[in-house]
């Protein structure tokens, strides 16, 4: 019946718009423009991009926010979004410059300037929030803003710093409206996006509306949409089965997503390759029972990536056994170089020589409704346990009580799903390991920070695969995390819902725009 519906109402409705191409705008009954309803496990921590560094946010920022650059569809390279032109000046990879576009404005009316992206830029470091980006500007020294012109002063060479600009993280805020020293608060976001954000409901919905005023890379603004947000898979496999939404993303659960058929009349099915991965952070501190790298070697002799990957995934993602993942320049298999096979023989023989009481005591904590946390957990508990070398004491918390549980160090061990901030090896190297890394481990290795350093050098990204593999090298012998798994990214449209294909690319941009009826 639904087919059939469509096809008379396209029949129609069908209408030729500048600048909409083929997709089709469907009104619904009151005559308005029928919005795409999206659902989603991932959750919102702020609405404000100086208080948040986690997938769910930044992809509302991505349809919400303007940043001076952005990624296109499998783009390798930032390319000019709120700004004209940007470029590094002088030599030496120490200063970055941008030209704004003219003619942006905020909801408000105001008209954006250099001064604003200075203000976005300055706040997000001053804030400095514990689960906010703040750390991935560690190489931003200050900022200049003259009339059009924002200029970037780098303590050291820096060829990722674009990247970095492109993310959530350079979000340009309007200064009249976002406190320079504190987090805004409420259930607005005021920015210059493609979308304008026109209701927002924690944990249940975020309404976008195409933005009249928008300039930028974008050529089309697309249908309205609305962001469902949902607990957990199941509830999103029952939303999505009921047909209470037309797409559902990140993430339906395992046994749904090994179900999926591609040829089913009823459904479009995406399936692509991701950069987004899931470790195990463990805590390096001398707090920690996991403090000893001997016992973190131990962890590592145990984990069975497979056995995860297949009975708690059905085969949905991929074993990981490196930092970097396959796709990205300097993916290795150090992890499975090191440590081959499971051997509870060399885990005890490591506890044994450390002289720790066995078996060893620790804390696990994980994100509650975030994908199959709770099973997950379940299974490493089991596999260290199975050894007789373990003890672990499971505790699930909601995703932001979670977020702070590890920030302020009070867990041993955690699981966090990674999605790539830009498709550059980079995304993977400080923000996780580096010293006062995002993740809060504890850890800190100057041949890791050097090797981060060194390859931030070279403009040509190709020549950073030798500082790569070494530090992936260094990461395996350390283990400050254990890699467990690869995901593969899925997109599930109804059928008359085109577009779904260029939702996630890799690139860490969330494109809703490109969604349409069909």
């Amino acid at each position: 019946m639904r087919a059939v519906r469509i096809r008379i109402l396209l029949a129609l409705l069908v209408l030729v718009i500048a600048g909409v191409g083929a997709w089709t705008l469907l009104p619904d009954k009151d005559g308005e423009v029928k919005a795409i309803t999206v659902g989603t496990t991932d959750a919102v921590t702020s609405l404000d991009p100086a208080g948040s560094y986690d997938a769910g946010s930044w992809a509302l920022y991505s349809n919400v926010f303007q940043s001076l650059l952005t990624f296109e569809p499998d783009g390798a390279a930032p390319v000019p979004d709120a700004a004209r032109h940007c470029t590094f000046v002088g030599g030496g990879l120490r200063t970055y410059r941008c030209e704004l576009r003219p003619g942006l404005t905020f909801p408000s009316g105001r008209t954006m300037t250099a001064e604003d992206v200075k203000y976005s830029f300055d706040r997000v470091k001053k804030i400095n929030a514990d689960v906010g980006p703040a750390p991935l500007f560690s190489t931003l020294k200050s900022v200049d803003a003259d009339g059009m012109t924002v200029t970037f002063h780098l303590s050291e060479p820096d060829a990722t710093f674009p990247f970095k600009v492109a993310t959530g993280a350079g979000s340009i805020v309007d200064r009249s409206l976002y406190p320079s020293d504190t987090l805004r608060t409420g259930d607005q976001a005021d920015g210059t996006g493609p979308y304008r954000l026109t209701r927002y409901v924690k944990d249940e919905v975020a309404a976008l509306q195409p933005n009249p005023s928008y300039k930028g890379a974008v050529s089309r603004t697309g249908n309205p949409v609305e962001l469902h947000y949902y607990p957990d898979g199941k509830a999103l496999d029952a939303a999505w089965k009921n047909r209470q939404i037309d797409v559902a993303t990140r993430t339906l659960t395992p046994a749904v997503l090994a179900g999926l058929n591609p040829s089913d009349p009823d459904q479009r099915v995406s399936e692509s390759d991701s950069s987004e991965v899931r470790n195990l952070y463990l805590n390096t501190r001398s707090s920690s029972p996991l403090h000893d790298v001997r016992v973190r070697r131990a962890m590592a002799w145990l984990i069975n990536r497979e056995q995860l990957a297949a009975s708690v995934y059905d085969g949905t993602v991929d074993a990981l056994y490196s930092l970097v993942p396959a796709g990205i320049t300097g993916h290795t298999t150090s992890f499975f170089d090191t440590y081959p096979e499971p051997s509870v023989k060399k885990a005890r023989a490591l506890l044994t020589e450390a002289g720790v009481q066995i078996p060893v005591h620790f804390t696990y904590g994980y994100a509650i409704g975030r994908g199959s946390g709770a099973e997950e957990a379940a299974e490493i508990k089991r596999q260290l346990e199975a050894s007789g070398l373990f003890e672990v004491d499971v505790k699930g918390y909601e995703w932001t009580a979670f977020q702070k549980q590890y920030a302020a160090g009070k867990l041993d061990a955690y699981a966090v799903g990674w999605v790539a901030d830009y498709p550059d090896p980079d995304t993977f190297g400080a923000p996780l390991v580096g010293t006062g890394s995002s993740m809060n481990t504890g850890y800190s290795s100057k041949d890791v920070d050097d090797l981060v350093t060194d390859s931030r050098r070279y403009a040509d990204r190709s020549r950073v695969t030798k500082d790569f593999r070494d530090l992936q090298q260094q990461v395996a012998d350390d283990v400050p995390l254990i890699p467990l798994w690869q995901q593969k990214e899925y997109v599930v449209t109804t059928e008359d819902v085109g577009g779904g294909q260029y939702v996630n690319d890799g690139t860490g941009v969330f494109r809703l725009w490109k969604l349409g009826w069909i």
